[in-house]
C-alpha cells in the first residue's frame, strides 16, 4: 500500500521516526540502527511496510528493499509480531539473520531480546526454505555444534549478537571444534578489527 516514504525528519523518537511528507507527518517505525544515524531535519528515504490491524495503522520502514523483506518473512513466523520483527532487524543485520537462518543457527536468534529458543527454531524452520543464499552464500559454513556456547561466552564478555555473530562467521568452516579453541580465535577476530 505505501512502498516507499521520502521526505525530512521532523522527530527522532525512541522507536521511531516523523517523516514529513507534502505536509503530513508519518509516524514510522524503524531499526535501531536508522534510528542511531537519524538526525532532525535530515532527508531520508526508506522502504515501508503497512501493518493493518483492527484499531491502528503502523507504518514501519527499512533502508533496503531486503531488509523490509526479510521484515515481511519474518513477521509471517508463528508468534513473531512487528514490533519482534522489528527488534530482530535491529540486532541482527540482514546478512548476518540469513546466514543465522541458513546455518540452523537458532541460538543467534534466541540471544535477541524477546526471542525464546522456540520462537527462534520457529523463526529458523519457517524460513530456511523461504530464503535463498545469496551470491556466496551458497557456501557458508556449517554451524559448528560448539558454536551456541561459543555465542554464549562471547554474549557473556559484552559482544553484541551481531559482533558475537560476526565473529563465529569468521571461523574456519575446517578449524578447531573446542569451544576454547573457538574462543580464542574468535577473540583474534576482535583485536583485529
Amino acid at each position: 500500500m505505501i512502498a516507499s516514504l521520502a521526505g525530512r525528519i521532523t522527530h527522532v523518537g525512541d522507536n521511531h521516526l516523523v517523516i514529513e511528507l507534502a505536509g503530513l507527518g508519518f509516524k514510522v517505525h524503524v531499526p535501531r540502527g536508522v534510528l542511531a544515524e537519524a538526525q532532525t531535519g535530515q532527508t531520508l528515504s526508506l522502504h515501508t511496510y503497512l501493518v493493518v490491524r483492527e484499531n491502528e495503522l503502523s507504518l514501519y520502514g527499512f533502508p533496503t528493499p531486503e531488509a523490509r523483506e526479510m521484515f515481511t518473512l519474518l513477521i509471517g513466523v508463528e508468534r513473531v509480531g512487528p514490533k519482534l520483527g522489528l527488534a530482530i532487524l535491529s540486532a541482527l543485520s540482514v546478512a548476518n539473520l540469513r546466514a543465522a537462518v541458513l546455518g540452523g543457527q537458532s541460538a543467534v536468534l534466541g540471544k535477541v531480546p524477546g526471542v525464546g529458543s522456540k520462537t527462534a527454531q520457529k523463526i529458523v524452520l519457517h524460513l530456511a526454505d523461504r530464503i535463498l543464499p545469496l551470491a556466496g552464500e551458497a557456501n557458508l559454513p556449517a554451524a559448528q555444534p560448539a558454536d551456541g556456547d561459543l555465542l554464549d561466552a562471547l554474549l557473556a564478555l559484552g559482544y553484541s549478537v551481531v559482533e558475537a555473530q560476526a565473529a563465529i562467521q569468521s571461523l574456519p568452516a575446517d578449524g578447531a571444534t573446542d569451544v576454547e579453541e573457538r574462543l580464542k580465535l574468535a577473540l583474534r577476530y576482535f583485536k583485529k578489527s
